[in-house]
């Protein structure tokens, strides 16, 4: 609460030390017992704004002097360490310009200063010299991060934020002093943008499709401009001309010149005008989507909101009161349920309702509550009738996406029945780059993704499925194949000899370079498990992530892992 009441600190701890210990980070630590309410916290941390201001005031000379220092530091030390330098490849080598912009654009953001080259066959790389002001936060923004695992106290948070993997961009270390000498680089003065082009001469158009982000939005912005334009994803890979383009890649119908061109433009999607392609598909058509939340815990997804928002991606917000309601399928094509605590309990039931009414409403002494959603009492949950609700819908021919934890209630309610629990005690894993593994490539949600990809992954519950349901199991954790138990001579199998049986016997795939960037202890109990399940549900699906991968609008690479699964909502692959 907030009151001011005696509270007990003595089996407190921080980071695995007391809380009344003097540490380095803690000179003055409290006592035992102290005497604290809400407003000795705000005013605590006033006090401490307070005294950095007058601090800065009377020592303005030493503080600018000090920062001069650390930029000449990190200049002198960028030229004896290695990588020198960072090199971003130019638009036309990335998987995905827009991010490759958005990076370069990030990274100006912090001062970092920035040269494209001019000339040559490496014209529209972008470089970063390390030997800049900015250049240790350029290393700690764009170098593989290794936390040690023998770390006293382990971390509780992200422990890698490597940008290139997270935004799915390729960036290489340069190790070569001649860097520093380089030739044809133009310091970058501005913001950069990304476009694409329209090549060819046809009635159709196609686009090969490497996951990039910008689909999506694309396809709704095409359906409010030009609800007559049709796109179909192609169920094979097929070739134009010269070029192959690969399983799940775009076919348009119905587009004018001009409406390809600006497509093409302000996505940076490459279209090809082409004859329709002779090859099996599925039409995309844009889902009506519902971010569902429980007032138990919003944080995740106000990011999946603010995901949503920023890329222009419609949506309708949704708590146990809609669910309640019921006839969702009348209203949503796919409902998103974003990462989220608690058990089964707390999915059913909401804040205890003893707390109750707690209104989330907008008033004149609340002018800044109720928005996006409000409620006259935010306790209590959906309840049994909710989750139900919930079931039906996905039933009826709705797909339901659940990411992270709140898989715990698609699992634990039956609504995917096919998944259970999986006992992982000993495994610590703070967000960190680790590394996947496709089991089913031809499922419409792996789209555009090779077969071994990175992503991030944070603590979370992990879950699984029998060998029989074994074909719901999408995406892996970890790059081999997970080998079975072996189990020894099988009645109706061919007996083998001890020779042979050793000879054929599965053995893991070597697996060492799981952890990417970051740290993860004991990383052989999650090495096989999976990280995305496809669960069949009456005529719809549960697709079911046990990572975020919405994650604070930071992990942009796996956004594409979501959009396929909502542009192919409905698609009959299995």
């Amino acid at each position: 609460g907030a009151g001011t009441y005696e509270r007990d600190l003595s089996k407190e701890a921080y980071a695995g030390d007391s809380v009344t210990s003097r540490q380095w980070y803690r000179p003055s630590p409290p006592t035992r017992k102290v005497r604290w309410s809400a407003r000795d916290n705000v005013n605590y941390m006033e006090a401490g704004v307070l005294a950095s201001l007058t601090f800065t005031a009377h020592n303005a000379a030493q503080l600018l002097r000090n920062f001069w220092q650390k930029g000449a530091n990190s200049i002198a030390r960028a030229r004896t360490e290695k990588p020198y330098a960072y090199v971003i490849p130019g638009f036309a080598r990335q998987r995905d310009p827009k991010r490759a912009a958005y990076l370069v654009n990030q990274l100006e953001r912090q001062a970092i200063e920035i040269r494209r080259r001019t000339a040559g066959d490496s014209a529209g790389d972008f470089v970063i010299l390390r030997d800049q002001p900015y250049g240790d936060l350029v290393a700690n923004l764009l170098a593989r991060t290794a936390y040690p695992a023998s770390a006293k106290y382990p971390p509780y948070d992200d422990v890698a934020w490597t940008l290139g993997d997270l935004y799915g961009v390729s960036v290489a270390g340069v190790n070569d002093t001649s860097v520093f000498h380089w030739t044809g680089l133009e310091l970058l003065k501005d913001t950069v943008a990304a476009t694409g082009t329209v090549v060819g001469s046809g009635s159709t158009y196609v686009m090969a499709y490497r996951a990039q982000g910008e689909l999506l939005p694309a396809l709704y912005a095409l359906r409010a401009d030009r609800p007559a334009a049709r796109a179909w994803a192609a169920e094979s890979s097929f070739t134009v001309g010269k070029d192959t383009f690969p399983i799940g890649s775009v076919i348009w119908e119905g587009l004018s010149a001009g409406a390809a061109a600006k497509l093409a433009g302000d996505y940076a999607l490459p279209l090809v005008a082409a004859a329709l392609p002779a090859v099996p598909r599925h039409e995309l058509r844009t889902p009506r989507v519902a971010i569902y939340h429980t007032w138990l815990d919003t944080q995740d997804e106000g990011w999946s909101r603010y995901t949503f928002e920023h890329l222009r991606i419609p949506y309708t917000p949704i708590d146990k009161d809609d669910l309640k309601r019921g006839r969702l399928r009348e209203r949503f094509d796919v409902i998103l349920v974003p990462n989220a605590r608690g058990g089964l309990p707390e999915w059913i039931h909401g804040i205890d309702a003893k707390w109750g009414p707690l209104p989330y409403l907008k008033t004149a002494e609340t002018p800044a509550l109720g928005a996006p959603e409000s409620s006259p009492d935010v306790t209590g949950g959906p309840g049994f009738e909710g989750l139900g609700e919930l079931e039906k819908f996905a039933e009826q021919g709705g797909e339901l996406v659940t990411l992270g934890a709140s898989t715990v209630m698609a699992a634990g309610s039956g609504i995917a029945r096919a998944l259970s629990p999986h006992a992982a005690g000993a495994l610590f894993h703070p967000g960190s780059v680790v590394r996947a593994r496709s089991r089913r490539r031809a499922s419409p949600i792996l789209y555009g993704f090779p077969e071994q990809f990175t992503l991030f992954r944070g603590n979370g519950p992990l879950f699984e499925v029998d060998q029989r349901d074994s074909a719901m199991l999408v995406l892996q954790y970890g790059a081999g194949i997970k080998a079975e138990k072996d189990e020894g001579p099988m009645l109706g199998m061919p007996e083998t000899g001890p020779a042979a049986a050793a000879d054929k016997k599965d053995k893991p795939a070597s697996d060492s370079a799981y952890v990417v960037s970051g740290m993860v202890r004991n990383e052989n109990e999650i090495l096989g498990q999976g990280a995305i399940f496809d669960v069949p549900v009456g005529t719809g699906r549960v697709v079911a992530f046990t990572f975020d991968a919405l994650h604070r609008y930071l992990n942009h690479h796996e956004f594409p892992l979501v959009w396929n699964a909502l542009l192919n909502w409905d698609a009959k692959i299995r």
